[in-house]
This record gives C-alpha cells, structure tokens and sequence, in this order.
C-alpha cells in the first residue's frame, strides 16, 4: 500500500517535469522509466558484487565494466548538474549504455530501441534524480506500489488514449479466474501490463511454497507472462512495470497483434487477460487471415476475440473487457463471433458493468465474457451478473462509495451451483443455452432478467389539489407576516 509521503515525493517528481517544460503524462513516465531503469541496473551490479565478495570469487555477469562505472546511479547523482547532464548525452554516455552495452546484462534493454532522452536542462536532470534517490523502494511491494501510482497519472491526465483498466476491476478478474503456477499467461494488448502484474501477484500470494521451487520460479521469470504491444512507448513501460513488480524477464513483443507479423500467439496460452481497444474499424487488408477466418470484420473488439482464441491453447481459458455492442450488436460479424464462442466454445459468464467505471476518460458501458477454447462447444448455462457498483461513484471524480459488487460477483461466479436456484429478478442467474441461441445469441442482460413492479397507490387529485392549496394559503400568511416586520 502506498503511503501518503510517497505519493506526496512522486507528486514532486511529477511537479518538476511539468515546471521543467516537460508537460504530456506519457513522455514524463517514459523518462522516469529511464531514470528507474538506471536505478535498477545499479542496484542490481551491487548485488552481484556482494556476492562476489562473500564467495571470494569474480562478478558473475558485471553490468558494469571498471570503464564504465562512472555511468552507475550511485557514481553520478551527486554530480554537478552540468557535468550529470553531459554524462547522459555524451557519445558513450549513461543514456546510450541503456539502448547498447546494457542488453549484454539486463532484459529491459532489449526494449530501449528507439527511445529518446528529453530532459533537456542539466537543473531538471540533477533535481529529478535527486528525488528518485530520495524515494525509498528496497522491497518489491514498494516499487510496484511507487510505479503503479505513476501509471494512474495516464487516466488523471485525461488525453493521449491511453485506457488503463481499473486496478480493482482487473484485481477481480484475476480471481475469478485464479490463475496457476503452470500456467502462460498472455495480454494481447498489454499497455501498462496490468493484467500480468496483478496475475503475478496472485501467484506470489496463493502459491508462496511453490515459489521457492527452482522450476516454478524459472518459469515465473522467463515463460509464464506474455504480451503484445505496438507502441513502442507503452512496451518499455509495461516491462518496467513488470520488473518493478518482480518479473524480471517478461517476454513482451512489440508487435501489432492483430497483424500476420504476430506469429508466435498461435495455441501458446493457457490463460488470457485482456482489455483490447474498441477504436473502430481497421484496415482489413493488415489483418491476420486465420483471424478473419474466425470472424470477417474490421473491427477491434471482434478481431481481437478471434485473435484470443487463436492464440489459446486447447483448454485454455480467458477474461476479456469487450464494449456493450459486442453483446447484442446485430451484424453478420457481431452474430459470428458469439455464435463462435456458444456453438464452437464454452462460453460461461457475462458480467454487465456500468458505464463510469472507465471514467473520467470514458464513458463506454462495457462487459466481462469469460469463456474456454474447447474447439467443440459445451456452453449449457451461461452465469448473468449485472454489476451495479465497483466501490467508486460512477461520474468523472470517481470518490469511494460503500456499494461495491466486485467481491460478489467473485464469491458468486466460484459457486455457479447456487446460482442455478436463483431467480431472474437478482443481480445474477443462469441462462440456458437454448434460450440464448433462440433470442439470436444476444448476450445482454436485459433481454433475460425480469423486472418486478411494485403497485404504489396515490391519493386522488382532488385531495392533492387541496393539499396545495392549503400549502399556497400558509406560504401567504407566512409572507405577509415578513412584510409587516420589515415595515
């Protein structure tokens, strides 16, 4: 949990980069990411040499040559501002050992091609580097805490298109879903990495034992997390995250999943988490033809549910945000997909959430549809769940509120044999296939609840006029008696 101090210390960061000229909230976090990763680098050549020290042998696999260790964080952050500065920009300076000589050691590196260092002014450099020395992260929780607070800057800053998924919404997904040791997990359109952060969480949490197994942790660190992202920025900033939430080697590409470039995501996964874009149409000559195969259309949200089962291993499973449409919409492409995910998948929950849980920067209602890849159907009863309340009001300020269903709706979904005795007017119940497939697979939620109306008897208007006339007589009296004591 962060404190109210770090946050106060990173909103100083914050504040520095903006008084500095430097105001777009993803530009900012792409360079503290630098700045982190440098930290990281430092730290992690110090840990190595401890080592060395205790076994009285060399440094196994220095980042740091003895010529470079000028361009360590702990060597240069109490440097002149002026002398910081050319460090980083110079030829074979710290920001160009990031992009090269840094990939011989550490996983992030193979993510720098193409970055940009924009802190121009040596005064903004030395004050920036000096509040990140100041803010403590010496454990793991601390440095995931420390830089999931700077993501939620994208949605306070309300621009760029950057969508991040509520952290408690993906939090409740992922244990609906409750993810294993043995299993691959893959966001195909990672952004930030929230999906997987939160997944590895839940392992370290359900799994702890089984974490000091040298196995399980190297599959942990170098094959369980996967994810697909085409913009370069959003790619060094996920696999940030990941690192600083203690993945080390996540194998992220950077990639157009949607594309025939995307040949690795074919049968690799066993668990799917993802909240994919609704941006519209595409051109659908740049998409993957075993995609179109699956569903012909040019739009995201629907090509992005063909790529998910595309990409899931036989029995695997999957959690996917999709806009409202996706649930009733009546093309031939819509009618497609959730006819592939009845008839040819096992399609087993629909959850409705309103429409401001991705506020302020949208006001989209969107659903959660959980489903397995079977390749031959089996979907008998599909599990409702009209989610009214996340725990935040539901307009722009996004304030605690008491109601919340997000622990509901995972309590419930985890013991479907209840809900088969619940009735059509509760927030959940179950709806037979055949149902489904007789109302043309719309999914709504609406076409199947039943709404229960409470008769309310009225007096009769002649009473109610004479209630307002008697109202009307002692509003007049009451005026009157102002005017003679101001007389």
């Amino acid at each position: 949990m962060i404190t109210g101090e770090l946050k106060s210390q990173i909103d100083k960061v914050w504040d520095a980069f903006a008084s500095g000229g430097l105001t777009n909230p993803l530009t900012v976090i792409e360079q503290i990411t630098y700045l982190l990763f440098i930290r990281r680098l430092d730290e992690l050549q110090t840990q190595r040499e401890q080592k060395a020290n205790l076994l009285k042998k060399p440094i196994e696999e220095p980042i740091y040559n003895e010529a470079e260790y000028e361009l360590r964080w702990s060597r240069f952050k109490n440097l002149d501002p002026e002398v910081m500065q050319h460090l980083f920009v110079k030829e074979n300076g710290i920001f160009n050992f990031l992009r090269n000589v840094g990939s011989r050691s550490a996983a992030f590196s193979k993510y720098m091609k193409g970055a940009t260092f924009m802190i121009q002014t040596p005064r903004l450099l030395a004050q920036v580097v000096e509040m990140l020395s100041n803010i403590d992260m010496a454990d793991r929780d601390t440095k995931g805490d420390v830089y999931e607070y700077l993501l939620s800057k994208i949605a306070s800053a309300g621009r760029n298109g950057q969508f991040r998924t509520p952290r408690h919404i993906i939090r409740m997904m992922v244990d609906m879903v409750q993810p294993t040791v043995e299993d691959i997990i893959c966001d195909p359109s990672c952004g930030t990495a929230g999906f997987l952060t939160v997944s590895g969480e839940y392992i370290r949490e359900h799994y702890e034992k089984e974490m000091y197994q040298e196995d399980v942790k190297s599959h942990f660190q170098n094959k369980m997390f996967m994810g697909m992202e085409f913009d370069p920025t959003m790619i060094r900033i996920g696999a940030m995250n990941l690192i600083l939430h203690g993945i080390e080697n996540p194998q992220l590409q950077d990639v157009d999943a949607l594309s025939e470039a995307n040949t690795s995501f074919t049968e690799k996964a066993t668990l799917v988490l993802a909240n994919p874009p609704f941006k519209g149409s595409l051109d659908r000559e740049a998409v993957d033809g075993k995609i179109l195969s699956v569903v012909d259309s040019k739009k995201t949200e629907l090509l992005f549910l063909a790529l998910i089962l595309k990409g899931l291993k036989l029995g695997g499973r999957a959690a996917v945000i999709v806009p409202d449409g996706v649930l009733f919409g009546s093309s031939n492409a819509h009618q497609q997909i959730r006819k592939e995910l009845i008839d040819q998948q096992k399609l087993q929950a629909v959850i409705s959430m309103p429409s401001g849980v991705f506020k302020p920067y949208a006001g989209v209602s969107t659903a959660i549809l959980l489903f397995t890849k079977t390749n031959s159907g089996g979907t008998d009863k599909v599990w409702f769940y009209n989610m009214q309340a996340d725990g935040l009001s539901l307009d722009d300020k996004r304030q605690p509120i008491e109601a919340n269903d997000t622990a509901d709706i995972v309590a419930r979904f985890s013991n479907l044999k209840v809900e088969s005795k619940r009735t059509r007017t509760d927030k959940s119940f179950m709806v037979p296939v055949k149902e489904i497939r007789d109302n043309k697979y719309d999914l709504s939620i609406e076409r199947y609840k039943e709404v229960t109306y409470e008769e309310k008897l009225y007096e009769s208007p002649s009473i109610i006029i004479d209630q307002i006339e008697a109202l009307d007589d002692e509003r007049a009296k009451l005026l009157n008696q102002l005017k003679e004591l101001l007389t």
